[in-house]
């Protein structure tokens, strides 16, 4: 299964209370703003923290909701896997920025959701993560709107090592 089908699977059961997603879907702990689960997938495990958006600007832009995810999956080899969705389509081969104080990471994007640029980034932007109070993601939509949300890092940390345990 592809990694956007995988989000694709971890958004719908955010947003339906199914019978699927009470059995397969299980929160392992509420930490300030972040949440930690455990997905269990076609017979895999997958594991993440997640958390929303504390502001959303500009507040007139109508979108889905948005997401910051830490995600683990070791049938796939994947550990601290960054990615977001702000709720939209992002523009073609426009700039996603990560941003805490003076700290700035690229993302690139496929579709609705983006990712982190370059592994060894991945790993200095979680340990932001655990040092910073919150962090921006900025974006476009296909139209050209600029959009930056601005997520909480209260709980991060907890929320982190509790998903990263659930897979080890």
């Amino acid at each position: 299964m592809s990694i956007k089908k995988k989000i694709l699977i971890i958004l719908f059961l955010f947003t339906c209370n199914n019978l699927y997603a009470e059995e397969n879907l299980k929160s392992v702990g509420k930490f300030k703003d972040w949440e930690s689960f455990v997905l269990l997938s076609e017979g895999n495990k997958i594991c993440f923290a997640q958390s929303i958006p504390v502001i959303r600007a500009p507040k007139k832009l109508k979108r889905e909701p948005s997401r910051l995810f830490v995600s683990f999956r070791p049938a796939e080899n994947i550990k601290n896997e960054v990615s977001v969705t702000n709720g939209y389509q992002f523009k073609l081969k426009s700039p996603i920025t990560a941003k805490s104080g003076k700290k700035k990471y690229d993302l690139f994007s496929k579709d609705r959701f983006a990712w982190v640029v370059d592994n060894e980034d991945e790993i200095k932007l979680i340990r932001t993560m655990k040092k910073a109070s919150r962090l921006m993601i900025i974006g476009n939509t296909e139209k050209g709107d600029q959009t930056t949300d601005h997520y909480s890092m209260m709980g991060f940390t907890k929320a982190y090592n509790a998903a990263k345990k659930s897979c080890s």
